[in-house]
């Protein structure tokens, strides 16, 4: 591969200013309870430790991951013969395109199970704030594919990498209910604090949406938008109730493996891995002649009830991540 271009690590960077920022926003807290549209979920002392916990093991993993990662990567870019430079004049449109590829990859671990399995940690935590930016997953091997596209354009993975970066930190200030919503055109075209409360919000309304990371405007484009109305109410559909970072990161992988060791055939075990988090099997239909199927009966409530209990049982299903594994600290 050709030299590596010289750019900056801005994570690294950027880490005093996610101190000095997540500990005024802690007092912030402590002095005004109210946010700017009401009540807010504000801090917890443990969940803000499970977080800086599951982002201080996600720079030892991802530190793993990035080896394969890198090579597939440079295996791909020596094979290809674009190239694009990476020049002052050239950073932006590659951000641009990164932010584009990064929302399909965020979308996409969202509705395919075994990826919301790895994202499933970001939106584990029943708090908004600064530290649940950092709440990222210890399994970020899923991510890469996703950017294949702009290596073969000739999109040099250190490149890739800075954008990933800078996308990561442009996310850290949306994690607050400090902030309220902003001017209109900066809501229009940017991912903002609302937006994301939307995004990380567990009612119905709100479940998939707003997946864009720096632009808004790919949600909008492609049908995914959902602006902030009611309050957010965060976590999942179904919450994991523990503070074990171990838990926290492996837990829908748990119920992914008891799902394919209960599951009656090929088709179904395909399912549990590549549809939502939220999918079931379809109920067998019961037998012709039977009670419940003779004119006028009435359906079986026990397996009415039973049906709705079901619904969602996947752990942690719903919203149905981060984010990709890159060459850069996440």
């Amino acid at each position: 591969m050709p030299s590596v271009p010289n750019l900056p690590d801005v994570v690294l960077w950027s880490i005093p200013a996610f101190l000095l920022l997540t500990v005024l926003e802690m007092v912030s807290h402590r002095l005004h309870p109210e946010g700017p549209d009401g009540p807010v979920a504000g801090y917890e002392a443990k969940d803000a430790a499970t977080s800086i916990s599951m982002g201080l093991g996600s720079l030892f993993f991802d530190a793993l991951w990035k080896i394969p990662i890198v090579a597939v990567y440079s295996a791909v870019y020596a094979l290809t013969p674009l190239r694009i430079p990476v020049e002052w004049w050239t950073l932006l449109p590659m951000l641009l395109a990164q932010d584009f590829f990064y929302y399909w990859s965020h979308r996409g671990h969202h509705v395919i199970r075994i990826l919301w399995a790895c994202h499933v940690v970001h939106h584990s935590s029943r708090k908004f704030n600064l530290t649940t930016a950092l709440r990222q997953p210890w399994t970020s091997l899923t991510g890469w594919p996703f950017y294949l596209p702009l290596i073969l354009l000739g999109m040099h993975p250190a490149a890739l990498a800075f954008c990933h970066s800078v996308n990561l930190v442009y996310q850290f200030w949306i994690h607050t209910e400090r902030i309220g919503r902003l001017p209109g055109p900066v809501e229009y075209v940017f991912n903002t604090p609302s937006h994301h409360r939307v995004h990380h919000a567990s009612q119905g309304g709100y479940l998939d949406r707003n997946f864009g990371g720096i632009l808004i405007v790919w949600d909008r484009l492609f049908g995914s938008f959902a602006p902030e109305a009611e309050p957010c109410v965060y976590g999942l559909t179904k919450n994991i109730d523990t503070y074990n970072p171990l838990r926290v990161a492996t837990h829908e992988y748990a119920a992914i493996a008891r799902d394919l060791r209960a599951a009656r055939d090929w088709r179904e075990a395909a399912g549990r891995l590549f549809r939502g988090p939220g999918w079931q099997p379809p109920v067998p239909g019961p037998v012709f002649g039977t009670a419940s199927t003779a004119p006028g009966a009435a359906p079986d409530a026990s397996r009415t009830a039973e049906t709705a209990e079901t619904a969602g049982t996947a752990e942690g299903a719903g919203p149905t991540g981060p984010g990709p594994s890159v060459p850069a600290a996440s």
